[in-house]
């Protein structure tokens, strides 16, 4: 990995804790989430007029990703309404490579090196610390599981994403389509789920989304582009830093509650990340 594009995974992964912090300042979370797809379902389709149309190869992946990304905003949303930014944050990044890695335990038939072992149990380790500081504080138990939801379907699209690019060879329309059709899925589901009241917020509100929506859009599209010029598992890896800052975001600009057990969670959590993804 060149320093160029570790920079850019770095500033990547600042700037996703920075677009979650902005979801869980909002008043209404799913609001918050909305916006910010609708937001770039036209930041996409602005992008997509001008470019040649996928091969009929790059569609399964796409729509796979638009399903998965659909579920991932519902339950992180709905983790939010429940928990801080500083435990909510790790516990849903930080989960995602561990089922990864136990999933290819049990039915990939991929090596695991004793290294990724190690891994599995710290990130393990991590998350088990990190939920039962939640319960211990007296915080919403329903945070856990949504938090989780959010971390399977984390799993599930950085797979599909980082393949996809590959096959798309364009990670800039690639990116572009999927935002169209996060939207197209995410917008119904969350209508549905919490009626037209969803939609009405202050202009002030719409504004906000506009600038997280393009800190979601530069995050995600630098590491798309990041995984075609490096490993994916190094990359990932390097992306998880983002659970430091989130932490630190939580800690210092909003007043989470910080403690020697949710501290030294996040920091099993990053370890155990590194060590399966390097």
């Amino acid at each position: 990995m060149t320093l160029t594009v570790f920079l850019a995974v770095i500033c990547a992964a600042f700037l996703h804790a920075a677009w979650n912090a902005g979801v869980k300042t909002g008043a209404r979370k799913q609001t918050a989430m909305l916006i910010l797809t609708v937001w770039q379902g036209f930041v996409g389709l602005a992008i997509v007029i001008w470019r040649p149309l996928p091969g009929a190869e790059v569609w399964p992946w796409l729509l796979a990703s638009g399903v998965v990304h659909m579920f991932y905003q519902l339950f992180l949303a709905y983790a939010y309404e429940q928990g801080d930014l500083s435990r909510v944050y790790p516990l849903a990044r930080g989960a995602a490579p561990m089922m990864v890695m136990v999933f290819s335990l049990f039915i990939l038939p991929d090596p695991v090196s004793p290294m990724e072992y190690a891994g599995v149990a710290v990130l393990g380790a991590g998350i088990m610390l990190m939920a039962w500081g939640a319960l211990a504080s007296g915080e919403s138990r329903r945070l856990i599981p949504f938090a989780l939801g959010s971390a399977t379907a984390t799993a599930a699209y950085t797979v599909i994403d980082g393949l996809g690019a590959r096959v798309a060879a364009d990670p800039l329309t690639y990116v572009s389509w999927l935002l169209l059709m996060s939207a197209v899925f995410y917008v119904p589901v969350a209508l549905c789920l919490k009626g037209r009241e969803i939609i009405v917020a202050p202009r002030a509100d719409w504004l906000k989304g506009s600038v997280i929506g393009l800190m979601s859009l530069v995050a995600y599209g630098i590491v798309l582009w990041a995984m075609t010029q490096a490993p994916i598992a190094l990359v990932a890896a390097l992306r998880e830093t983002s659970i430091l800052f989130a932490m630190l975001l939580g800690w210092l600009v909003f007043g989470d509650r910080m403690d020697g057990v949710k501290a030294s969670a996040g920091a099993l959590i990053v370890a155990g990340v590194v060590l399966t993804r390097l």
